[in-house]
């Protein structure tokens, strides 16, 4: 009775954080967490992870690769608070100190299928020129306290930020039990592939911005 009459459905994510793009910076890594709403939870892989410290290769001078898996799995009861990814770029400054080099965000694909987003990254900024010079007299740049917040938007519209950066993200997507509850991520199509015995379902189309 429960298979035929689900009462969650389920968001399967596979994919990888495959590099970034930091022209004036090098050796660097990324942290990554997901940022869900009140009704979806977790129920296997990992919610955040930390790669290892890539530098740019002598063939793509401003190409830094991590090729980082990401899998997780949550379940929900409906859309609202769709899980996002934030990620975060650190780095070496010129005294050997850790400072942030990017903070980004973006929504996981609502379509299954393969796909992959290229996320604009950004740093805030001193409000003052006094804080801009004691920040790089120190070592300490502006940072988040909780990288989170870049998925939030509450107060953003208040802090000052520079864009600086990119960092491609490669998902798989699959889902299950989504149109039974009532929920369509896409039109019907050939391309659709569903399993017999798991219901997972995924769409061979290929998305990029």
């Amino acid at each position: 009775m429960a298979m035929n009459n689900p009462t969650v459905f389920l968001l399967s994510v596979n994919g990888q954080i495959e590099g970034a793009n930091f022209p004036e910076y090098d050796n660097l890594y990324c942290k990554y967490c997901f940022v869900y709403g009140h009704d979806w939870a977790p129920t296997s892989g990992l919610e955040e992870g930390i790669t290892q410290i890539t530098c740019k290769g002598s063939q793509s001078s401003h190409k830094l690769i991590w090729n980082f898996p990401l899998e997780t799995t949550f379940k929900s009861t409906n859309p609202s608070g769709w899980p996002q990814l934030v990620v975060s770029v650190y780095g070496p400054d010129v005294f050997g100190n850790d400072v942030v080099r990017g903070y980004g965000a973006t929504h996981i694909p609502f379509t299954p299928g393969q796909h992959t987003r290229i996320i604009p990254m950004f740093v805030p900024e001193p409000t003052w020129r006094l804080q801009k010079f004691t920040s790089w007299l120190l070592g300490r740049r502006p940072e988040y306290t909780d990288p989170k917040v870049v998925a939030q938007g509450e107060g953003r519209e208040v802090t000052r930020v520079r864009s600086q950066g990119f960092v491609t993200v490669s998902f798989h997507i699959m889902t299950k039990d989504m149109k039974k509850l009532g929920y369509d991520t896409g039109p019907s199509s050939p391309a659709n592939w569903q399993s017999a015995t798991s219901s997972w379902s995924t769409e061979e189309q290929l998305y990029k911005i």
